[in-house]
């Protein structure tokens, strides 16, 4: 439990000056010091005051250890030393949790409890995450890297809605009544699957969380969910607070462990009914071939993109450079939706181009829970090593670098906030996904050809549209071939607003009424009425 409230931390003498202008519930600080560098020199580590009291995996309402008795140290990527050890779950951990299940799905109360008093368990749920909010927002950022004033102001409230807004569906899911030719009454019955398994990512490991487990409970199935093994604090202690609540034993169970061995058989087992997975693409296929050979288990798949971000000739370009800046380096990058193909109308280029420049300039990088801190570091030496790698490609293939390009610091994994221009449409960095802090800037000329150049991509996760004119918003928010068009905004993640993809960003949606449906199967049922005097 927190010693003291995480916002003493955010009272420190640590200093900036804040803009005037916010978009998507942040603003801007700092200040540019020269052209490779960014605002803000790192510090020492603050240590946050909250204790990790579970590491081990959970399974039919108990903490225990793994099968084999192995850990994996999961990192604090502001400098790469170790947070805790976590229990390593493997096949064996995944037959327990999904025989655990499967007993609360077809033995246990879950599903036979009224609908009713399953909404008020995820309602009591939600209230125990809003009185924990500052332990949990700290293990978010300690373990994951992204900003505290993100993690405790945007993403645990929307966090606490996500539940609420779930709990408040649990007993509004019914069948229909079906008109047919002949003496039939025909019902339609909404049923859970049973057994749903569920695989995160580590770049929103509370909200991917919400986003799986909500809807799965509020119809009535049972979970096993498997972690990223960079991020499991979080869920751990979420799902503990859960069991306050009174969620019966085996009806959530959480492992953390690796893709090939957890997940592989999470997503092969042959007693799971539905599987749910983000992630990569390439990662996506693997997990889809699996559930295929094994049950032919339905699949929901939320996966990589490249998304477009289109500003045209009559933007106002003050606001879209922050829009866009907003749009791509949000999160430090690690966004499957971030906009990281911005393609700006050849009028306003160049000074779309310093612009964006500047403010990349001013970015504040360093300790995600220091007060101001825009950008904290990248999850792993993984990703780290990869974004680098990516920033060199773009160097070589000719692309002109406006600023950063390198590591920030000496310690941790920051990379300085990068911008290129004059990227063309064949760059590697513009056609791969980089998941990073990296902004591609490309020059177009009409709307015909920008419809053709955003739609030229395997992805189609999302897109943004930044205009003035109404008729040129309808003409690309119809045209462009992707789960998401936001218009003069972007990263907007309402719990009522579907998320998904078209192409090879997934197929099933996320979020919203739509996302029910992942977790529904739809029984009709016939019944012939005798002498039936109204017909």
């Amino acid at each position: 439990m927190a010693t003291r409230r995480l916002s003493s931390l955010l009272s420190s003498s640590y200093v900036v000056a804040a803009s005037s202008r916010s978009f998507g519930r942040y603003s801007s600080w700092g200040r540019g010091i020269n052209r490779f560098s960014t605002a803000v020199a790192l510090e020492e580590p603050i240590t946050p005051p909250v204790q990790i009291n579970y590491t081990k995996l959970l399974i039919n309402g108990q903490f225990v250890d793994s099968a084999s008795g192995k850990t994996f140290p999961t990192l604090d990527p502001r400098t790469g030393d170790v947070i805790a050890h976590i229990a390593e779950g493997d096949a064996e951990d995944i037959n327990r949790a999904v025989s655990a299940a499967r007993k609360a799905f077809d033995e246990g109360p879950w599903p036979k409890m009224t609908a009713y008093e399953r909404s008020r368990i995820m309602l009591r749920f939600a209230d125990l995450i809003e009185k924990h909010s500052d332990e949990i927002a700290a293990l978010e950022t300690w373990d994951n890297g992204k900003p505290y004033e993100q993690a405790a102001k945007a993403e645990i409230p929307l966090l606490i809605r996500l539940f609420r807004y779930y709990a408040g569906w649990a007993d509004k899911i019914h069948g229909l009544t079906v008109p047919a030719d002949g003496p039939y009454h025909v019902q339609t019955l909404h049923e859970p699957f049973g057994v749903a398994g569920q695989i995160i990512p580590w770049n929103f490991p509370l909200l991917m969380y919400a986003w799986k487990v909500g809807p799965a409970l509020a119809c009535g199935n049972t979970v096993v969910l498997k972690t990223a093994e960079q991020t499991p604090l979080s869920a751990l202690y979420v799902s503990k607070l859960f069991h306050e609540a009174g969620l019966p034993p085996g009806v959530l169970n959480v492992i953390s462990g690796f893709g090939p061995t957890a997940g592989a058989a999470l997503a092969s087992h042959m007693d799971v009914d539905k599987l749910a997975f983000t992630g990569s693409t390439e990662t996506g296929k693997i997990v889809l071939g699996m559930a295929a050979r094994s049950n032919l288990k339905p699949v929901t798949l939320e996966l990589g993109g490249k998304s477009p971000f289109i500003v045209c000739e009559d933007a106002d370009i003050d606001k879209a450079v922050e829009l866009a800046h907003f749009a791509l380096f949000f999160n430090q990058g690690q966004c499957c939706c971030a906009g990281s193909r911005t393609l700006v109308h050849e009028r306003v280029y160049d000074e779309f181009i310093e612009k964006s420049k500047a403010r990349a300039l001013k970015r504040v990088v360093g300790d995600p829970f220091k007060k101001g801190v825009e950008q904290g570091p990248q999850i792993d030496s993984e990703q780290f090593e990869k974004i680098l790698k990516y920033i060199k490609i773009g160097i070589g293939s000719g692309a002109t670098l406006e600023s950063g390009g390198e590591r920030f610091g000496s310690k941790g994994y920051y990379i300085q906030p990068t911008v290129f221009s004059n990227v063309q449409d064949d760059m590697v960095i513009a056609k791969e996904e980089i998941f990073g802090p990296v902004q591609s800037i490309l020059k177009f000329k009409d709307l015909g050809e920008v419809i053709q150049r955003a739609n030229a991509t395997r992805y189609g996760l999302a897109a943004g549209v930044f205009t003035q004119n109404i008729d040129t918003a309808n003409t690309l928010a119809r045209a462009l071939k992707v789960g998401t068009v936001w218009i003069n905004c972007f990263d907007i993640f309402d719990a009522a607003i579907p998320f998904g993809g078209y192409k090879m960003s997934g197929h099933g949606r996320e979020k919203g009424i739509y996302s029910l449906s992942n977790y529904l199967q739809v029984k009709a049922v016939v019944t012939p009425l005798k002498n039936p005097a109204w017909l």
